[in-house]
């Protein structure tokens, strides 16, 4: 028999676990990871603390929501930044979450989805999931899977993976005469 949560009217998801990655230049400047209260759906389903390997305790011990958007505000608030996840539902349901809250979504700056960034990089049909991408690089992810933190420096190590392939597979500026021809020892020559 499903849970009711997930047979209910009215259901949406909601953060119940946030971690992120600070970075500046290639530099990790700041790690944030906590478990967030939920509000419109304060039990956590059997197959939730299964899938994820949490206890209603720790959720419930959790920063309340509006806290977690005053931080990454504040975080956000120094100016435009880039912000890189892996897919699209981290951002649909802070969005959501922010509605429902009649919070202010609390980033600002340009939005990369790195599993699309990756899928349309090796020519993928499918999106790969963020540990499998992990894998296909010959690495290991860092920590535990589906763990916010663990998650969010995972996908930091891919995101610089994949800048690093970019960057070898651009196109180089076709030589000039000038890079062909030593001109100084031509001169040398004739003088």
């Amino acid at each position: 028999m499903p849970d009711a949560e997930l047979t209910a009217q009215g259901f949406y998801p909601e953060i119940i676990e946030a971690g992120l990655v600070a970075v500046e230049g290639e530099k990790i400047v700041h790690t944030f990871s906590s478990y967030v209260v939920p509000t419109a759906f304060p039990k956590l389903t059997k197959r939730c603390k299964r899938f994820l390997k949490i206890s209603q305790k720790q959720v419930d011990e959790g920063l309340p929501f509006a806290e977690l958007i005053r931080l990454l505000a504040e975080l956000n608030g120094m100016g435009e930044h880039t912000v890189v996840t892996w897919g699209n539902m981290d951002m649909k349901v802070l969005k959501r979450n922010c509605k429902e809250a009649n919070l202010l979504f609390p980033l600002k700056g340009h939005f990369i989805d790195l599993s699309m960034e990756y899928k349309k990089f090796f020519g993928d049909r499918n999106q790969t999931g963020l540990w499998k991408a992990v894998q296909e690089y010959g690495k290991e992810g860092t920590g535990r899977h589906h763990r916010a933190l663990d998650d969010a420096l995972t996908t930091y190590n891919i995101y610089n993976l994949v800048e690093k392939d970019k960057t070898y597979m651009k196109k180089s500026k076709p030589p000039t005469i000038g890079d062909r021809v030593d001109f100084s020892k031509l001169l040398n020559r004739m003088a």
